[in-house]
């Protein structure tokens, strides 16, 4: 069976996140819908990022396999059968049988978008957090800086998080503003449940002036869930890239 690499955006508003989940909407449930249309029976698709309820992606991976080769035809046949989801397939290659959207994957990259202005949103509405009270957005960056490297992020792991181990190393995270709007990057190999929108929600407080620059070393350490700030809505929050390495 052909083995398919799907490059995916998706606006994650009317879903409740990627994984399948009995008698609701999901990305995930979405795009086999899709694809057994295309093929003419069930179709498994396997994600690389497990997006929460509401999260977006500009640059989602996964993987299907079809009974039939369609070169140059899969993209196209899914997006017709996607709509009216928001949901587009960007691009869809062959690749070799041991690819797995997941467990081939080096690193994943997340965007999160705050708007920092008083007047409500129209344009961004659903696909960013409106925060009204003046952000320090140097503050913020500083204060992220305690968070790269490999550490015990258990500060940051949702209560339901199902990972193995909560020790992950963070390669990178950046805030910077471009007029009203503040954009938090971050790079790591892999994410436990909600850490990116837990460690937004707390420079957010570091922003606001509410905590001091120092308090996010102190709460990591502490390694306490009860530590972490506000969570930040799912709104802001995109999957931006999925690395591999150049053999896969």
């Amino acid at each position: 069976m052909p083995r398919y690499r799907l490059l995916i955006e998706y606006h994650g508003g009317p879903y409740q996140g990627w994984m399948k989940l009995p008698g609701k909407p999901t990305v995930q449930a979405a795009l086999e819908e899709a694809a057994a249309k295309l093929d003419g029976g069930p179709v498994e698709i396997y994600g690389a990022g497990r997006t929460d309820a509401g999260v977006h992606a500009t640059g989602q991976v996964a993987h299907m396999d079809l009974r039939q080769d369609r070169p140059n035809k899969v993209a196209d046949a899914m997006n017709f059968h996607l709509r009216p989801h928001p949901i587009a397939v960007l691009k869809a290659e062959r690749v070799d049988d041991d690819f797995h959207a997941r467990f081939s994957a080096t690193a994943r990259h997340y965007r999160y978008v705050v708007i920092n202005r008083r007047a409500d949103l129209a344009i961004e509405r659903g696909i960013a957090w409106r925060v009204p009270s003046k952000l320090d957005a140097d503050k913020m960056q500083e204060a992220a800086q305690a968070l790269v490297g490999t550490h015990d992020f258990s500060t940051f792991r949702d209560t339901e998080c199902q990972a193995a181990t909560p020790v992950k190393s963070l390669w990178r995270f950046d805030v910077a503003r471009y007029g009203d709007r503040i954009e938090f990057t971050c790079s790591a190999p892999s994410f436990i449940h909600r850490q990116v929108r837990s460690m937004v929600g707390s420079l957010v407080e570091v922003g606001r002036g509410r905590e001091p620059v120092r308090w996010m070393k102190e709460i990591l350490d502490a390694t306490d869930r009860q530590r972490c700030g506000p969570v930040a809505p799912s709104d802001g929050l995109f999957l931006e890239r999925v690395d591999y390495d150049q053999a896969t």
